[in-house]
């Protein structure tokens, strides 16, 4: 069967949708190791705290939760990053100043 140009062959077509699924990051291993080398005023605790409950509600298919919980331990471990090389920098520059004596000479 031949077509004219300006005719479409009848045929049935079938439309697949694919839903994207924004991956859901809990930030767990940056919550850890603030926990373990960071955790200035508790932050790094109450970062892991946040990031289990983001990986929870990832397992439990509240993505908007999760979301939610993995947004705020992003910001408490930047927080705790952040904090904790600035008293590591003013240790050391008080240390090289001399206002700090790390090793004190008898």
């Amino acid at each position: 069967m031949e077509y004219r140009s300006d005719q479409v062959p009848m045929t049935p077509r079938s439309v697949q949708t694919v839903s994207v699924a924004m991956p859901v990051r809990d930030h767990l291993p940056w919550s850890i190791f603030n926990l373990f080398y960071m955790n200035i005023c508790c932050l790094g605790l109450t970062a892991m705290v946040f990031s289990v409950k983001s990986r929870d509600r990832k397992v439990a298919g509240d993505v908007e939760g999760a979301l939610h919980y993995g947004s705020t331990a992003r910001s408490l471990n930047i927080a705790a990053t952040v904090l904790s090389i600035l008293i590591f920098i003013i240790f050391i520059a008080l240390a090289a100043t001399g206002t700090i004596q790390a090793i004190k000479a008898t």
